[in-house]
């Protein structure tokens, strides 16, 4: 899909304006439990319709109908949420200021935002497939290096994508590069109108002023990192640099996001605990008649700011280790044990690790402390993973099709932090209950890892 006409924005623009009306009307029928009346449409339309004015100058100001929006989808559902806790504030003041109105829509307001945020998105990421251009944007990629590769074969080889490769200009030949030819010819002929290149290298500097003079001819320029980052889910490994940490990374408490998952983390945590009670006589019971060793496991890991938490698991092994992580550990898991960890009830105990605060449902996975000291001497900036609470279930263990199982293996662990990384990077409620929503479909369909 492309959005380089206006035809696009507006096929974007009115399937809001649809959507924000249809939502409305789906936010009365639940909230009276019936089809509203023509009457009392129209009554909330009206004050809605005002408001609808300003949350699209919202939306504007958010960059929702700019290109990166529809190329980088997967950060579309962070910018429509943090853009409906804006119009939600906006929505309180105008009804209050207003009172003239006769409503005071505190049920459907909350209706409204929620199911509009549902359709938003879906909108965003299937509709505008669906009903826009179904020809792809055709871009130009500017890069070196095994990520460049890694990115150009899988956007052109797989066509879910909508962008596609016309060609790629390698700049550790910048040398030998005849720009009028290789890159300005290329970009005419093949009506390119989004070029996709790597800001962060050296070798691409000498290549800025020319591409300076393409901004006349209305060519757009996107970070290639950018569309990286969306295509493969985690940061490209030769981004991460001091200076990437430096713009890209904050340890400043976000005091509502905190807020937010530490609520979610307690209710969520005693209600599945309580629950889990249930299972734990029958899984006692299994382990007794596996070979009569003891229930439970304690290890420590890794948590925030490095200090060493101790959490709790069913045993699934023959011999406690204390989580050294042998390189033959995995000879010596019990046949229950195989179980356990398939279905993942051994880390049910770990519930009361995040109800009581040492971890989190959601972040990095703790790692045991012997690997730790290893991997950082192995892997630069290995440590920025513990700058945040470890969690239950996290981004790698969704995404990352190859981790690392036993005992140690640096070049996969690299892989798992680039995961880390975009996970610390982007971290917010919207990703924590995406992830969440994930890992409850791995569970159920005894995937993952």
């Amino acid at each position: 899909m492309t959005i380089s006409n206006k035809r696009e924005v507006f096929l974007l623009f009115f399937g809001d304006v649809f959507f924000y009306v249809f939502s409305l009307w789906l936010a009365l029928s639940v909230r009276i439990g019936d089809t509203p009346s023509l009457a009392l449409y129209f009554q909330h339309l009206l004050p809605f319709g005002i408001l609808f004015f300003i949350w699209f100058l919202v939306y504007y100001i958010a960059g929702l109908y700019e290109k990166h929006t529809l190329i980088i989808t997967s950060q579309l559902p962070s910018i429509i949420f943090n853009a409906q806790i804006a119009n939600s504030v906006l929505a309180v003041v105008f009804f209050y200021a207003f009172p003239q109105f006769g409503i005071t829509p505190k049920t459907i307001l909350l209706l409204f935002v929620v199911i509009s945020f549902i359709l938003g998105v879906f909108w965003r990421v299937y509709g505008v497939k669906i009903f826009g251009s179904k020809e792809k944007e055709q871009v130009l990629l500017i890069g070196s290096g095994k990520e460049m590769k890694e990115l150009f074969e899988e956007v052109n080889h797989k066509g879910r994508y909508a962008v596609e490769f016309v060609s790629s200009i390698n700049v550790d030949d910048v040398g030998e590069l005849n720009i009028q030819e290789d890159i300005v010819q290329a970009i005419y002929k093949n009506n390119v109108k989004l070029v996709a290149i790597d800001f962060s290298s050296e070798k691409v500097r000498p290549l800025l002023p020319h591409l300076y003079n393409l901004m006349y001819s209305k060519i757009h320029f996107i970070d290639s990192h950018k569309i990286y980052e969306d295509v493969f889910n985690r940061i490209p490994l030769s981004l991460v640099t001091y200076s990437w940490f430096l713009e890209n990374i904050s340890v400043s408490p976000k005091f509502t996001y905190d807020f937010l998952k530490r609520v979610f983390d307690i209710v969520l945590s005693f209600i599945l605990g309580v629950v889990s009670l249930i299972v734990y006589p029958f899984v006692m019971l299994l382990i007794k008649l596996d070979d009569g060793g003891k229930y439970f496991i304690s290890q420590e890991r890794v948590g925030h700011n490095n200090k060493l938490v101790r959490i709790i698991k069913f045993r699934t092994m023959s011999v406690d280790d204390s989580g050294e992580g042998s390189g033959d550990r995995h000879m010596k898991v019990t046949r229950v044990g195989r179980f356990l960890r398939a279905s993942r009830i051994d880390e049910l105990p770990q519930l009361w690790n995040v109800f009581f605060g040492d971890i989190s449902l959601i972040g990095p996975r703790p790692e045991l402390p012997n690997l730790v000291k290893l991997y950082e001497k192995e892997i630069s900036f290995y440590t920025v993973r513990h700058l945040i609470k470890p969690g239950l279930s996290g981004w790698a263990q969704l995404y990352q099709k190859d981790p690392p199982k036993f005992g140690t293996d640096v070049d996969l662990t690299k892989t798992k932090l680039s995961y880390d990384l975009f996970y610390i990077k982007n971290r917010s409620f919207w990703l924590d209950i995406k992830i969440a929503l994930k890992t409850v479909k791995t569970l159920l369909s005894r995937s993952g890892v």
